[in-house]
């Protein structure tokens, strides 16, 4: 009996996995370098918010900061650092746009209510302000820094103060002073304006207000030839303790009663509030004004049928030709596709631009050559307006689904039709059979996303109608061809009340639910024609 000695056996396997070599020293020099400028960068923001009171804001800059630099600085984490980029860009403008605007949705932002409490205060107080009867002169030079436009003011008493609209007047140290006579024409620090400067900005000048003190009460210096300057006084007076605006030229008294602005007991209210939280007030707002509420349940008809009515017929209308195009007795087919999608080559907002003078009531073509000089109101009549965007809309829309089409069909076995023709299948069966449901399953998502761009058509209605012919009976600035879209761009921009970004906003959910809703049942839908197929 022999025996061999075995081979030894090794102590411990080798490990497999990624080895991360380590980077080479112009690759770390680069990132270090990208690093510094982010960092810079939000250093600099971070400084500006919390200077201003923004204090939560800069703490997300921060961490969000701290996380970038953690991701790009550990080793491994490779996903992370592709996915950190994307995330930060979705972050930024997709989700705190929609958080944003959730929030201006709860709130009364818009004219006259855009801004905090103090600051209506201080625009109340400094729009309302008349010269005080035997003032003292003040001699001034108008002079400029970071702080914006100010005055540098030299008294009777030859005492020199500097101070800017922000900023109340302040004493400047004689050392930092530069004289003509008396008066003081530089300071340390401030920029003093040209003759030249002040003639192009005389009417900013003219408009300025220096308040003498930290209390507006104690009034402003205004000036009207930038070197003489007078003590102005509000007709207003806000007492802090009892929370009210008085009106000194008539007694009258403004109260806060929580809705965002001074007003009296009965309704009459200053022109300039602040923004406060209004709870579902701009979503209730529709429920509580019938009429704007029936106006709104019409634009919102017409937006389902409007995007329902532009992708069906632009799909058919495409399907069609791509049929008829796809056949292989067909003879040009090539110049008979390049001629189909030429209204998909321009831009659209040409193509709306060149039907809306066709369609011109007094020198369109339409109504001067094909119909003989007939006054045909293509685009002032509530129903033929509607029936003109559809018009458009399909003409601009039919390319893409003859090519999204024509691309599915070409798609389709042959061996399918085929064999169905073998089995004693008709032209049509074969069509309704098979090749539409196979088309169906390829084209729906685009025809789901296609219903998402045409719910939110800004273009096409506002260069062809503005979303006109307006509602009658209605106050807002409702049109007979607006949608949702439409109505909240004219609610944010165009009201004749006033703008409302808060109610814009509301408005602004609404679509995003119905598009959102829609698009999720649809897309179920999409699933059950695959399992099927």
């Amino acid at each position: 009996m022999t025996t061999t000695d075995a081979p030894p056996r090794p102590t411990s396997a080798p490990k497999r996995g990624i080895h991360h070599q380590p980077p080479s020293m112009r690759v770390l020099a680069v990132k270090l370098l990208l690093l510094a400028l982010v960092d810079a960068v939000a250093v600099f923001a971070m400084s500006i918010l919390f200077f201003r009171g923004d204090y939560v804001v800069a703490a997300i800059v921060l961490l969000v900061t701290i996380v970038v630099n953690w991701v790009y600085l550990s080793p491994g984490l490779l996903p992370a650092k592709y996915l950190t980029p994307g995330l930060l860009f979705l972050g930024i403008f997709q989700v705190f746009v929609i958080v944003y605007t959730l929030y201006i949705a709860f709130t009364n932002y818009g004219d006259g209510h855009n801004s905090t409490k103090d600051d209506a205060i201080s625009s109340i107080v400094l729009q309302n302000t008349q010269r005080v009867e035997g003032s003292p002169v003040y001699q001034v030079q108008v002079v400029e820094s970071l702080a914006g436009l100010g005055l540098l003011a030299t008294s009777p008493e030859g005492d020199v103060l500097v101070g800017t609209a922000e900023q109340p007047l302040e004493p400047v140290a004689e050392g930092d002073i530069t004289r003509e006579g008396p008066r003081a024409t530089a300071a340390a620090g401030w920029t003093s304006l040209g003759m030249q400067d002040i003639l192009q900005r005389q009417q900013e000048i003219a408009a300025l207000q220096v308040p003498l003190s930290d209390d507006l009460a104690d009034g402003f210096l205004r000036t009207t030839n930038a070197t003489q300057a007078f003590v102005f006084e509000s007709t207003f007076v806000y007492d802090e303790a009892a929370d009210t605006m008085t009106d000194s030229a008539t007694g009258t008294v403004y109260r806060d009663l929580g809705n965002g602005q001074f007003e009296t007991e009965d309704g009459r209210s200053l022109g300039t509030g602040w923004q406060i939280l209004v709870g579902f007030d701009n979503f209730l707002y529709p429920f509580e004004n019938p009429r704007y509420g029936g106006a709104l349940v019409s634009v919102l008809l017409w937006t389902f049928a409007f995007a329902i009515l532009s992708v069906g017929l632009s799909f058919f209308l495409g399907l069609f030709l791509a049929i008829a195009l796809n056949d292989a007795r067909m003879r040009s087919k090539q110049v008979y596709r390049v001629l189909s999608i030429l209204p998909y080559a321009f831009p659209s907002f040409l193509g709306a631009l060149v039907w809306l003078g066709l369609m011109n009531t007094e020198f369109g073509f339409l109504n001067n050559v094909l119909l003989g000089g007939a006054d045909v109101p293509w685009l002032t009549d509530p129903w033929l307006a509607k029936a003109s965007m559809i018009i458009v809309n399909v003409w601009l829309g039919f390319p893409y689904m003859f090519l999204i089409c024509l691309g599915a069909l070409q798609s389709i076995p042959e061996e399918l039709t085929e064999a169905a023709s073998v089995d004693g299948a008709s032209g049509w069966q074969i069509f309704r059979g098979i090749k539409f449901p196979l088309l169906l399953v390829s084209t729906a998502p685009l025809l789901i996303s296609s219903f998402a761009f045409n719910f939110n058509n800004f273009n096409i209605i506002y260069m062809l109608t503005a979303g006109g012919p307006r509602m009658q009976g209605v106050d807002e600035n409702v049109g007979h061809t607006d949608l949702l879209i439409t109505l909240v761009y004219k609610t944010a921009f165009e009201s004749g009340t006033g703008r409302d970004y808060g109610l814009a906003s509301a408005l602004s959910i609404l679509i995003f639910i119905i598009v959102a809703t829609v698009s999720t049942l649809a897309f179920r839908r999409t699933k059950a024609l695959e399992e099927l197929n």
